[in-house]
This record gives structure tokens, sequence and C-alpha cells, in this order.
């Protein structure tokens, strides 16, 4: 038996039911997602998980868990999770929709300041920022050079003047959601959704959230190949 959320429904002062839906990409993250799962239910009311061709219990521990579970047939990537996640939302009516990591990386709690202002109409995309916080003195030294390096680009890009453009942790109002859906599969896809929102005259804004770090388990070859990807996509839009 899953845990079913603790909190009320949130409502505006009209009464009106908000509903904020979780959606999480994944890939082979047996190990930590039923948890995941569990904490993200205590804030949201539905949690749809894309498995991206995971070889291992991704699926099945996602399922127990109480999720909604759409699955690739093969790795595709973070992007591509995300187009597929973002398309099962557009038929899943709700006030605001929260991305959150599948490794245990966001902390849950912060998923109602992530979406307030979503629900009070202040902003169509929120971006969970680690260097708002005290957290960000623990970002990995090489994260910390390389996200530095993609938000300036993308600032320059688009004229903002963001701090953590590579968090997956955001919320999104609906309007949003169909606008800055994102087409590249790879990493790429979280700067390429930034850009098209600007350019559609979203309102974006960031707030401060909590992010723990795990055991490094990218590669050399993998993390640049990431880096590569995410340049690709500023200079590409």
């Amino acid at each position: 038996m899953h845990n079913q959320p603790s909190n009320q429904l949130p409502t505006t002062n009209g009464g009106v039911v908000n509903l904020i839906v979780a959606l999480l990409p994944a890939h082979n993250e047996e190990r930590r997602i039923g948890d995941v799962i569990s904490k993200v239910q205590n804030y949201v009311q539905k949690v749809i998980v894309c498995d991206d061709g995971s070889t291992d219990a991704t699926y099945e521990r996602a399922i127990d868990a109480g999720a909604e579970v759409i699955k690739h047939k093969r790795n595709m990537g973070y992007g591509a999770a995300l187009q597929s996640l973002f398309e099962k939302a557009h038929n899943v009516p709700a006030s605001a929709y929260v991305t959150v990591d599948a490794d245990g990386q966001h902390e849950s709690a912060c998923i109602p300041a992530l979406a307030e202002p979503i629900l009070k109409n202040e902003a169509d995309i929120v971006i969970g920022s680690r260097f708002l916080s005290d957290n960000g003195s623990f970002v990995p030294a090489h994260r910390r050079i390389a996200i530095r390096v993609i938000t300036s680009l993308c600032d320059a890009a688009t004229g903002g003047e963001f701090t953590d453009l590579q968090s997956g942790f955001r919320a999104y109002s609906n309007r949003a959601m169909t606008i800055s859906r994102p087409s590249r599969p790879g990493m790429g896809a979280s700067t390429e959704i930034i850009l098209r929102a600007t350019r559609s005259g979203l309102r974006i804004r960031e707030v401060p959230v909590q992010i723990y770090y795990h055991e490094e388990r990218s590669s050399p070859v993998a993390s640049v190949r990431q880096f590569l990807d995410v340049l690709s996509s500023i200079l590409m839009n």
C-alpha cells in the first residue's frame, strides 16, 4: 500500500482547489525512486514518472509506490523524458506541475515554495536555485563552474539574471507546459526550455531550494558530453 498525500489540497481565497502534479524523469533509480515518490506525495496530488529505458526495477518500484508510469523502451535522454512527461501532463488538468529528479537530490518539502508563485499567478515558470540558499557552497567545484558558464551564456542570450539554469527542480503553469516543451533529447533541454519561455514572454522566477548530493555517478566523458549538449542548446536556439 503506497502512502497517500498527507496534506490538504491547497485552495485559493475563492475556495478553488489547486491540484499539483509532480513529474519525475527516471533512469535506473530502483534504489531511491520509491522513497522519492513517497516523500513527494506529501505535497502533490498526483505523481507521473517517465522510466527512460531503465534496465533495473525502476518501473516496478515506481508502480508499487503509487505513481503513474510512462515507459520508454530504450534510454533516450533527460530531455526526451521531459517531452513525454510534458505531453502526458497536457492531458492531466492541474494548477501547477513540478519536475523533480528521481535520485533523491531534491528536497520535496520545497515543492510548496516552488508552486506558490504559479498558484498565485505571479509566474509561469519557477526555478529552484541551490545558489540562492546556503546549499550553493556544497556544490562540487566542477559542477559549480559549469553551471556558472552555462547560466552566464544563457543570461547573455535572454537578458535575464538567473543563477541556476541547470536545476531540474522547477514548477510550471499550464501555459508554460505548452509553450516551453523541449525538443532536445539530452541535458540541453533545461536551457532550451528557458530560452523558449523568455522569447515567448513567460514570467520566470527563482526561489531557493535544498539539494542533496550523493556519490558522483557520471563519468568524466559523460559529464563533458552533457556540458557540450547544454552549450549547443544555447548556441543553436
